[in-house]
């Protein structure tokens, strides 16, 4: 989760939302990602997304299935679907997002008799520091 959070930190001093995501194999780093939708001008550009895309390029295929997701806060809706289409095996996860997540709020994704795959979820990993992350954030953005 230190990765992920130093990737947080990354976004943040890029003028994005601080959301940091690892995804490792056999509990090595495979991809980094960051949030990214305002410097990509990429509304998908999310932490989540950016790392998903990034470890199926490097392992050469679509399917995660022995992989491992780590993020500094509750995937959205867009993100647990893209969770479940790469079979990630666990996810990893430290904030709680009551206004857009959808693992453990909203429409809780994983637990909708639609969803195809469910990973493990182990949520509160870092919870303190993702979470002073995104508070400092956006205390001097108001």
């Amino acid at each position: 989760m230190r990765v992920a959070l130093d990737a947080a930190a990354a976004a943040a001093r890029a003028g994005e939302v601080p959301v940091g995501a690892v995804v490792t194999l056999g509990g090595a780093v495979v991809a980094i990602g960051s949030n990214a939708p305002r410097t990509t001008h990429d509304p998908t550009a999310h932490a989540e997304i950016v790392a998903i895309r990034a470890a199926a390029r490097a392992l050469g295929r679509e399917r995660l299935e022995d992989c491992d997701l780590w993020v500094t806060l509750e995937p959205c809706a867009m993100c647990a679907g893209a969770i479940a289409h790469a079979r990630i095996r666990r996810l990893y996860y430290g904030a709680d997002d009551a206004k857009g997540g959808a693992v453990a709020h909203g429409p809780r994704f994983f637990t909708q008799p639609t969803c195809h795959h469910r990973p493990e979820i182990y949520a509160g990993i870092g919870e303190g520091d993702a979470a002073a992350l995104l508070r400092s954030f956006f205390v001097t953005r108001r």
